[in-house]
């Protein structure tokens, strides 16, 4: 088991890393193809509000380089947290600059493809399961025998990309995809993905001010590569539970097609609770203004 002080240095490190780089990025954002950088990264958050989503690419990059250096880790997983991480933050890059939005979730990019349109978001989700499987293969298992490692790889490769996509579907309001990567990461903090999920942690907690105060975004980069790392992590674990997560996994993606978490969150007490810890206040609209009652005696003489 990774030692604490181990944990805590690729946390410090995710954290220092993703800071600079977002400091960086936002000071001089990359433009493409002629356009501004401001306008390449800028969108509106659900206030109508101008964000940046530089906040995806600098989590990226600081949880991929801090995982470079956190001590603990063998040569191979460092490889395949490179490939997790940076693999699907940028296929996430692509779908946040590319994506239309007019085709959502797997019914839509499917129903898309039987259209003859491949969708940037299809090109993403078949990115992204690809990734996962040669991810999972780069880590490697303990399995004994040929068929067992086969096995692995293709549970291990699906929770990567299912993680990935997952995470995705949280980072609709400030702060929250930060906040279930943080509660899911925590468990694995203390098991045998502790190194694997120390500087993504680290990263995502240096940057959740930004996306609290709802000055910039995680967007599918962020959001993809956040949680093929904490896939990553999870495929550490042991079989029987792998399978339990994949289940959930599978469950939760599914769920997504017919059910808004937004909605759930919102009408749950504990979940509304904490979505709502550390943002703004949830703007109410204005009332109306009362017309003042007519005088009984001008309404008299006006029927005279």
């Amino acid at each position: 088991m990774t030692s604490p002080l181990k944990i805590l240095v690729g946390g410090a490190l995710g954290a220092v890393a993703a800071r600079a780089a977002y400091t960086a990025l936002t000071r001089r954002p990359p433009g493409l193809k002629g356009l501004p950088g401001d306008e390449v990264w800028g969108r509106t958050n659900h206030r109508g509000e101008p964000v940046t989503l530089l906040e995806g690419p600098a989590f990226v990059a600081g949880a991929t380089a801090a995982g470079l250096l956190t001590p603990g880790l063998t040569g191979r997983m460092r490889a395949a947290a490179l490939l997790a991480g940076a693999g699907s933050g940028l296929l996430g890059a692509y779908d946040d600059l590319a994506g239309s939005g007019s085709s959502r979730g797997f019914k839509g990019h499917l129903a898309a493809l039987s259209r003859g349109e491949v969708t940037s978001g299809a090109v993403k989700l078949l990115g992204i399961g690809a990734g996962g499987l040669v991810s999972a293969a780069v880590a490697g298992t303990d399995a004994p025998t040929k068929s067992g490692a086969l096995f692995d790889v293709l549970v291990n490769g699906a929770i990567i990309a299912g993680s990935a996509n997952l995470m995705n579907l949280f980072d609709l309001r400030p702060g929250r995809a930060i906040k279930v990567g943080l509660l899911v990461g925590a468990p694995l903090a203390v098991g045998s993905g502790a190194a694997v999920v120390a500087a993504p942690l680290g990263a995502a907690a240096g940057l959740l001010p930004e996306d609290l105060g709802e000055r910039a975004m995680l967007g599918d980069a962020g959001a993809n590569g956040l949680g093929a790392l904490l896939g990553l992590a999870a495929t550490r674990l042991g079989r029987g539970t792998r399978l339990a997560v994949l289940a959930g996994l599978v469950g939760l993606n599914g769920a997504s097609e017919v059910v808004s978490f937004t909605k759930v969150i919102r009408e749950t007490p504990a979940l509304n609770w904490l979505d709502m810890l550390g943002r703004r206040p949830v703007q109410v609209p204005a009332a109306a203004p009362r017309r003042p009652e007519p005088d009984p005696v001008q309404v008299a003489d006006s029927t005279q």
